[in-house]
């Protein structure tokens, strides 16, 4: 067991693999602690948003995440009473990025993948059933104490990434403050293997469905559809889980003549919140452990896969190319401003627009949309914005 390491990892989620098999491929020693026994097959994120593809790509990962993943080249907008409202084809940015296309495959298909590829390399360790307790550090290293069903132990590290979700254990160690707001609403995925595009003629694999209080939005997995929508945070769960219940959203978004058959629901708080700090020192912060935003447009587990490899280049310039560790400190200026003024931003409008309640203001939102379907310029615009590729030109700028 390595008690001594160039990097350690809190968290194998998504941004704490990718992270791992990038700094490992550069020859740097790196040691992810996973709490958890095994990689957990989350369902939450699901959307691989077109420049996270091209990053993946580099890595070996893209290939693999399409052959268990559904290509959907196609994002909708549409109305509960309405119907369709305007539909954007990835297509039109293929000039700014090898993957002019959402892949719609869960997030625990790509730790999968990320943790057969780092078993090729000596320098990268996953423990699992170890969880972090605390750190320490000094001006050159971290001293990290972590538990095992042994008992704790203790390594030493010149970096620690937390990368351990939204209630980071690491953040939290270091005092960093997590300021936002929580929603007033909890929200309710539902997943079904019906094939909704044979049940509402037209719809699309991804589709936001707006309305003042039954907005929707709906993926298309490979194997289900998901349904996600708002429900009153004084409802109990059990209230929130009942078939009747369920069945009587579903068949408002979707009618069907038969019952649908429900495979997963999961229900969850959301918050709107950024770390007041990706860096204290030697202990940096990345993905959920850093930023979390709603689910609306799919750029959580895209903006911590960024955050992700904008580190990692950092740290492999400082170890194997003589760079400063005020890259580091660059590493927050690049990233943080991005969470809020583009993620955050971003975010919060996707969920303001889905349930505006002003009849005016929805009407001149859809005849923005069907005018935008009309101009090429426009609907290249709006898609290098949703895609994400907009907030990675612009990260790159920042000096």
């Amino acid at each position: 067991m390595l008690n001594k390491t160039q990097v350690v990892i809190a968290g194998a989620g998504p941004v704490g693999c990718v992270s791992a098999l990038i700094l490992a491929r550069a020859g740097i020693s790196v040691c992810v602690l996973e709490a958890e026994a095994d990689l957990i097959p989350e369902l939450r994120a699901s959307t691989f948003h077109p420049p996270t593809l091209d990053m993946l790509d580099k890595l070996g990962i893209t290939p693999k995440l399409i052959e268990q993943g559904l290509i959907t080249p196609k994002l909708q907008y549409r109305d509960l009473e309405e119907g369709l409202i305007a539909e954007f084809d990835h297509s039109i940015i293929r000039d700014h990025t090898d993957h002019p296309y959402r892949l719609q495959c869960e997030q625990f298909k790509l730790t999968r993948v990320v943790e057969d590829l780092l078993e090729e390399y000596s320098n990268a360790e996953i423990l699992y059933s170890s969880k972090f307790v605390s750190a320490s550090q000094t001006d050159d290293k971290v001293v990290i104490s972590y538990d095992t069903s042994t008992g704790r132990n203790n390594i030493e590290c010149d970096y620690l990434i937390g990368t351990d979700g939204s209630r980071s254990a690491v953040r939290k160690s270091q005092d960093i403050e997590f300021k936002g707001f929580t929603y007033p609403e909890q929200f309710v995925t539902v997943s079904v293997p019906e094939e909704i595009d044979s049940i509402v003629t037209n719809m699309g694999h991804v589709s936001y469905i707006s309305h003042p209080t039954e907005w929707c939005a709906l993926i298309h997995a490979p194997d289900y559809w998901r349904f996600l929508f708002p429900i009153e945070m004084e409802m109990s769960k059990e209230e929130a889980f009942k078939d009747e219940f369920i069945q009587k959203r579903l068949q408002k978004i979707a009618p069907y003549k038969g019952k649908y058959t429900i495979q997963l629901r999961t229900l969850y708080g959301v918050n709107q919140r950024v770390a007041e700090s990706y860096r204290l020192g030697r202990i940096l912060l990345a993905g959920d452990s850093a930023h979390v935003n709603n689910p609306l447009g799919g750029m959580g587990m895209n903006g911590g896969i960024h955050d992700g490899v904008n580190l990692s280049e950092k740290l492999i310039a400082i170890y194997n190319n003589g760079g400063s560790e005020d890259l580091l400190d660059l590493y927050d200026r690049q990233r943080r401003p991005i969470a809020i003024e583009y993620v955050q931003a971003q975010t919060i409008r996707n969920k303001k627009n889905l349930e505006e309640r002003d009849p005016n203001i929805r009407k001149q939102r859809q005849d923005e949309l069907r005018a935008m379907t009309d101009n090429l310029e426009k609907s290249r615009d709006m898609l290098l914005q949703s895609s994400m590729i907009n907030s990675l030109e612009r990260s790159a700028n920042i000096q």
